[in-house]
């Protein structure tokens, strides 16, 4: 239950934050934070990332439903098995694309505003949903690779014979 309350802590966090934007900010506005490097920059998007697939609607959810369906079932049988970096993980996507399915489903574009400058290179303006994203697909490499040096290593042990001497 408690990767649902972090899924929901950050759809809600996510909803908040483009509230605030949507609402307060005309659509480009922008609001430094750390000079040039960091601003609030009201955006729309109604692509996927990088502004890919512009206009994709149907597309975006139809996906986004069955990967939501996958990560409910995947983070059933994680917990179940007592993990818990995976499934905090997948808490973090579900709670991403939960955020930006609901704009592309109520609005029909998605309300970003994250915008970082590195000398002339603008990266591509991003929300709290996609950060949850991105950070949880990080999560899920990094367990990927915790859990094949496990099993590498109780391989190993059990080839030498020195499992459980210890």
């Amino acid at each position: 239950m408690v990767y649902y309350l972090i899924a929901l802590v950050m759809f809600l966090i996510d909803q908040g934050t483009k509230y605030l934007i949507a609402t307060r900010l005309e659509i480009y506005e922008q609001i430094p934070v750390i000079g040039n490097f960091f601003l609030i920059t009201s955006s729309r998007n109604r692509g996927a990332a990088f502004g890919i697939l512009q206009d994709q609607l149907w597309f975006f959810i139809v996906v986004t439903i069955a990967v939501v369906a996958g990560i409910v079932w995947y983070l059933r049988k994680m917990t179940k098995e007592g993990r818990k970096l995976l499934p905090t993980a997948l808490a973090l996507v579900l709670g991403g694309a939960l955020g930006n399915f609901i704009d592309r489903l109520l609005m029909g574009e998605v309300v970003d505003f994250l915008q970082f400058n590195f000398g002339n290179y603008t990266f591509p303006i991003f929300n709290i949903a996609d950060s949850c994203i991105v950070i949880g697909v990080g999560l899920i490499i990094l367990d990927t690779i915790l859990d094949g040096r496990r099993e590498k290593l109780h391989t190993s042990r059990e080839v030498s014979g020195t499992e459980g001497n210890e």
